[in-house]
């Protein structure tokens, strides 16, 4: 895409000298560093490709990037009733988190100790905490209160500088809490918060009604809930793109086999496919997102070398979540430097969730990254700009500043976006600009 093309409608007016410059809503200029992440997504040894441009400046029209260019050029070409100097500041696309759970009620924080005094994940799941601590509390509540309390969440990783965020069902693990919690992500949208990509995750965990019956609650999923979840769709935001269904295909969760059935039978429905894979051990869940065409397949810690080498050959993003290893305290994080040998597409999320990773930033991610995935800076950023985009199918809208993709960005109170990987504990972002209208980030 030609970042440097007019593509939105702009008022023309003729300056005290001739010449003609046209009227725009906003003008971001003289910028330490604008990084530009232009191209598409960033396979293999490609990743890190920031297209910085030192000086830049971005002109914004009716929510769109008119275009970006040095800050001398784009000042004499437009007038801008907004005009914004970022000197000795870093400008760039918004963060896309293209795995979170932000939507849930209550807290897990007795759990923690738990942790702390040598209880695994799965351990604590088949004891009937983890996911069902959630599941039990959310399940209580009314759409209300379920909004109520995601809200917040959702606030501050736009105040971090998320601009778009994909988030998902899995806290029901039944019919009626799942629609709640999609219903609750619908009035979210709303908000004047990150664009929302959502994600039916009713096979998130075997519900406690179901212990020892797996299949049947597959048998569930499979044909109940994937076209009832349809058809409410249809039936609640027949404008909206059908969101993804992801499954987590584990130990203690569901079988390759149960699935596949759940994938499969969410294809035929029309419904794009996600997958958690690979957490705790490999099931062969990267192949079968790579067989099946997922848009993503996400964790991957355990992901063996033959799943790694189909991931590369394919066009599934595979998204890293190094909060998690982090949050349980583990040493083994998603082999990212092996995944882009191979060729692969690497994304980072912030895998937002109650349990092992209640965390709403995104710098915090593109950090924690460098030091336990060994990314490079430009790295992380790619990974959690425009390949993330990727990961939730809005490559072409939003991940980079590039004429015609929507107007999401932040601006840092940092001249140099090495602080990105530097620094960490601190909010860096000083402006947000979502769909080219400020946010205050008070608060953050």
């Amino acid at each position: 895409m030609d970042s440097r093309k007019t593509v939105s409608p702009a008022r023309s007016t003729v300056s005290l000298s001739g010449e003609a410059r046209q009227t725009i809503d906003m003008l971001i200029h003289s910028s330490a560093q604008l990084l530009t992440l232009a191209g598409g997504p960033q396979r293999g040894n490609t990743l890190g490709n920031l297209g910085l441009l030192p000086g830049g400046a971005v002109a914004i029209h009716m929510g769109k990037i008119v275009e970006t260019g040095p800050s001398t050029e784009l000042l004499t070409r437009y007038t801008a009733a907004v005009q914004i100097d970022a000197s000795g500041r870093v400008v760039m696309p918004g963060f896309v988190d293209p795995h979170t759970h932000f939507v849930w009620v209550g807290d897990r924080a007795q759990e923690f100790e738990r942790r702390l005094a040598g209880a695994s994940y799965l351990e604590i799941l088949a004891a009937g905490g983890g996911i069902m601590s959630t599941v039990r509390q959310t399940r209580a509540a009314g759409t209300p209160m379920i909004v109520d309390e995601s809200r917040p969440r959702m606030l501050r990783m736009l105040r971090h500088g998320t601009t778009t965020a994909e988030v998902k069902t899995g806290y029901g693990l039944e019919l009626d809490t799942e629609l709640r919690m999609l219903e609750a992500i619908l009035i979210l949208a709303e908000d004047e918060g990150p664009t929302l990509v959502p994600t039916f995750l009713g096979a998130h965990a075997v519900p406690a009604e179901f212990s020892g019956r797996s299949d049947a609650y597959t048998d569930l999923v499979f044909q109940e809930m994937l076209p009832r979840v349809k058809e409410w769709w249809i039936e609640q935001a027949a404008s909206r793109p059908l969101p993804f269904v992801d499954v987590f295909c584990e130990e203690g969760a569901f079988n390759l086999d149960q699935s596949r059935r759940i994938l499969e039978r969410a294809a035929e429905l029309g419904f794009p496919l996600k997958i958690h894979a690979d957490e705790f051990a490999g099931l062969g869940g990267t192949r079968l997102a790579v067989e099946l065409g997922a848009v993503s397949a996400d964790h991957l810690v355990h992901t063996p070398a033959e799943d790694i080498a189909a991931l590369g050959g394919s066009n599934t993003v595979a998204v890293a979540l190094p909060a998690t290893p982090f949050g349980l305290g583990e040493s083994a994080y998603t082999p990212g430097r092996q995944i882009l040998e191979a060729g692969g597409t690497l994304a980072l999320a912030s895998d937002l969730n109650p349990g092992t990773a209640w965390c709403e930033s995104m710098q915090f991610i593109i950090a924690l990254a460098c030091r336990s995935m060994r990314l490079t800076p430009a790295e992380a950023i790619a990974a959690a700009t425009v390949n993330a985009a990727a990961a939730v199918g809005l490559s072409d809208q939003v991940g980079s500043l590039e004429a015609g993709k929507a107007a999401d960005l932040i601006v840092l109170d940092a001249s140099d976006y090495h602080h990105l990987g530097y620094r960490f504990g601190t909010n860096l972002v000083s402006l947000v600009v979502k769909g080219g209208r400020q946010v205050s980030v008070a608060g953050g």
